[in-house]
């Protein structure tokens, strides 16, 4: 009976150990999912436009630095108590005084621990790219209406009045 016991013990140990909680780091390499987009705007009013939208769109922003990257994050959310929240790095190149490319990553983010890392956020592969190409979309649109000037009005004459 005490080597039952025992053989069972020494299966469940086994299995804890070799099944643990802790993981090793995945390999991210291609977990982003790109979105590219070329406006004709100057660098620095489609930088700004790109942070007017991420604060609109109500993301935490992040700036790397001005020349030309932006790091935007969802709300945290919980699904099966693991929290998660998409990354949004927004890259902008100067093409021409007057053109600039825009590039959207999107990564999915959970928080964990593995094996080699503290407990932080770990990137994983993501398909819904919607929310990257409604915000190139928005900055586009916000461009466009600053390029364009304001629709002329009549004035109102007195003459006009009765």
């Amino acid at each position: 009976m005490n080597t039952r016991k025992c053989l069972y013990f020494s299966l469940l140990m086994a299995a804890v150990v070799l099944g643990g909680c802790a993981r090793a780091a995945r390999d991210t390499t291609g977990f982003a999912v790109v979105n590219k987009a070329t406006v004709n705007a100057p660098l620095k009013e489609t930088w700004q436009a790109a942070k007017a939208v991420l604060r609109e769109k109500e993301l935490d922003l992040y700036t790397r630095d001005k020349r030309g990257v932006l790091v935007a994050y969802t709300n945290m959310r919980r699904s099966l108590l693991v929290p998660n929240r998409v990354q949004y790095t927004l890259t902008l190149l100067e093409t021409s005084g007057t053109t600039t490319d825009i590039t959207i990553e999107t990564v999915r983010q959970v928080y964990g621990v593995t094996l080699l890392t503290y407990p932080g956020w770990h990137d994983r592969k993501t398909t819904d790219d919607s929310a990257a190409q409604e915000i190139l979309s928005a900055v586009e649109s916000k461009l466009c209406s600053t390029d364009s000037p304001p629709p002329a009005t009549a004035p109102s004459s007195p003459e006009n009045k009765s």
